[in-house]
């Protein structure tokens, strides 16, 4: 007998072609389920697997039966069919919620997609343009052409666009765009490289669908460096064509705005931007003298100014100087020239204001910051600082919100991250907490330690909190003989005698007389049992980061410092009251008929 004839004895091709019906159903179903409930897509591949290792079995019951001239299963049989499709939707079940599980309890493994189920056809996400230049140095220019084409997208009305951090979070990791579409709540992606060569560039751009992968559009532009601006507009405006995005205004005739014309200003100007938004203390010298060399070649670029001046006011945390008051000199001249050149951009106003709150002008800050908020409501920069300061100043409701908007803006801000992680910690929200600060240290904030340590300390981890909290003073004490921050962090979580060696290395600090006071020794005062000291020494001084020890204040640890004597006067030297006579009372304490302010 043939093969073919023992086939048709057995009734295999009927077998198999009834199995393939019955498994083609059902597949078509599942992938109506996945769609519906966003199960990614490893529960369809994982279900193919299980239908494949299925048509097997099937085919050797059909030989089995065949031979015996049956077409019946057992009941044995059946239920060890039974027990193989259990035991691969159970798989397939798991694999489907697996993501959302570790997404809620693990830090980042990818950022978490706080879109609404299906993303507006009108979205899209500006991953990092690979640089294909040979040369690492020229990273910054790759980076700096994705980055000025999201920041001109941002801005157009009605099309939504991944947060920078979130974008720049996919940077090396070649993942699966269908899974960055999902993970960023965006239906489209914009990729591309950069290849710079001497004076000659070629930028190749495609924009993507993500839940298909079809290519709706690429191009490859060849030019010169002078050309950069040109090309960096077509681009921008081929997007905006292909999503069918109505421009209005300036923008119908312009999207993309370098601020300069000065192609070599615009170089130096991109590498000091990836140094201040990576916080590099250690490169802020280069920074500095990169936009100042912007500035000699274009005296009117507004957005060097601006940006110089952003540096020099956050210079005192992320790097050793002299002296902060120079520091807040050079900042205040660069953003009014930046004000005077261009009164349209956000980012002077919001340097301003944190100048101002840093300088204990509370008022003139506050409005300085609602200021840069009408320019651009959606300026990550103007509303993390305002955020902060709103936190400090005792409106922490206020600011908790005001952090949420940042996070909705950008979700994997590092410092955003770590802030809202640190309210979280002092309401007791140690889960919350814990994974948002492991999220920023993962994305690259070297000052994740702080909130690690309040976690660590509600938890009781003492070996832990003080690891963490030598971690983020040495973060916070550039210049300092690295065995101080360990000797500060023993001294508040350790017995009496770290505790008495902790507070006699504060005395030799102030015994030195400094002209601007380091934050983390105001911290350490607070946290060793000496509140009159550090209320009675922070408004002498500046510090250039007054948050540090200021929240802590409004935190449930803060309640014997808020009833301190001293504690009235230090609101007033603070500036403090007069904020608060002009914009309500704090979260925590209310005005009494004596015209003074009670706190809980």
């Amino acid at each position: 007998m043939s093969l073919i004839d023992e086939l048709k004895r057995r009734k295999l091709v009927q077998w198999a072609l009834a199995y393939a019906a019955g498994a083609w159903a059902v597949l078509q179903v599942l992938s109506l389920l996945i769609g519906a409930y966003h199960w990614p897509d490893s529960a369809l591949r994982i279900a193919i697997v299980v239908v494949a290792v299925g048509f097997l079995i099937t085919l050797v019951l059909a030989w089995y039966h065949g031979e015996r001239g049956e077409q019946r299963l057992s009941r044995n049989e059946m239920l060890l069919l039974a027990i193989l499709i259990a035991l691969g939707g159970g798989l397939a079940w798991r694999t489907a919620h697996a993501p959302d599980s570790m997404a809620t309890s693990a830090a980042v493994s990818q950022p978490i997609a706080a879109a609404t189920a299906v993303a507006p056809k009108k979205s899209i996400a500006v991953l990092p343009f690979v640089n294909m230049s040979g040369d690492k140095d020229n990273e910054y220019f790759s980076d700096g052409m994705s980055e000025e084409i999201l920041n001109a997208l941002a801005k157009v009305k009605d099309l939504k666009v991944a947060g920078r951090t979130w974008s720049f979070y996919y940077k090396g990791r070649n993942e699966d765009l269908r899974s960055i579409g999902k993970a960023l709540g965006v239906a489209n992606v914009l990729e591309g490289s950069v290849r710079k060569q001497g004076e000659k560039v070629r930028i190749t751009a495609q924009l993507i669908r993500t839940d298909d992968d079809f290519h709706l559009w690429s191009e490859t532009y060849d030019g010169d460096l002078k050309d950069v601006f040109a090309l960096q507009e077509r681009i921008a405006r081929a997007i905006t064509d292909q999503l069918q995005v109505v421009l209005a205004g300036k923008q119908a005739e312009r999207l993309v705005n370098a601020g300069t014309e000065n192609p070599e200003a615009y170089a130096l100007f991109l590498q000091a931007t990836g140094t201040f938004n990576r916080r590099d203390g250690k490169h802020f010298p280069d920074a500095i003298a990169q936009l100042t060399e912007a500035i000699r070649l274009d005296p009117n670029f507004a957005r060097a100014h601006s940006r110089l001046a952003a540096i020099h006011a956050v210079a005192a945390t992320y790097m050793q100087t002299t002296s902060l008051a120079a520091t807040h000199v050079a900042a205040e001249l660069h953003l009014q020239a930046a004000i005077k050149l261009d009164p349209g951009l956000a980012e002077p106003y919001a340097v301003l204001g944190y100048l101002r709150t840093e300088q204990r002008r509370q008022v003139e800050g506050e409005l300085a910051f609602r200021r840069a908020l009408e320019l651009d409501p959606d300026d990550v920069t103007a509303n993390f600082w305002h955020g902060i300061s709103l936190v400090r100043d005792g409106y922490t409701k206020q600011g908790i919100a005001t952090l949420d908007h940042v996070l909705a803006i950008d979700p994997l801000l590092p410092n955003g991250l770590s802030w809202r992680g640190v309210q979280y910690a002092y309401a007791g929200d140690t889960a919350n907490a814990e994974r948002l600060v492991r999220r920023a240290t993962d994305v690259g904030l070297a000052s994740g330690g702080w909130g690690m340590s309040i976690v660590a300390e509600a938890r009781g981890q003492k070996l832990e909190a003080i690891k963490q909290l030598t971690s983020f003073l040495r973060n916070i004490m550039p210049g300092f003989p690295p065995d101080d921050s360990g000797i500060l962090a023993e001294g508040i979580y350790g017995d009496t005698p770290a505790r008495a060696k902790a507070l006699a290395l504060v005395d030799r600090y102030l015994a030195g007389k400094p002209a601007s006071l380091n934050s983390g020794m105001l911290l350490a005062l607070f946290r060793l049992g000496e509140p009159a000291r550090a209320l009675t020494l922070a408004p002498e001084r500046l510090t250039g980061n007054d948050g540090v020890y200021m929240t802590l204040l409004w935190s449930p640890d803060g309640r014997a410092v808020r009833a301190a004597p001293e504690f009235q006067t230090f609101i007033h030297r603070f500036g403090l009251v007069e904020l608060w006579d002009k914009y309500g009372a704090p979260d925590l304490c209310q005005k009494n008929a004596a015209g003074d302010y009670v706190c809980e």
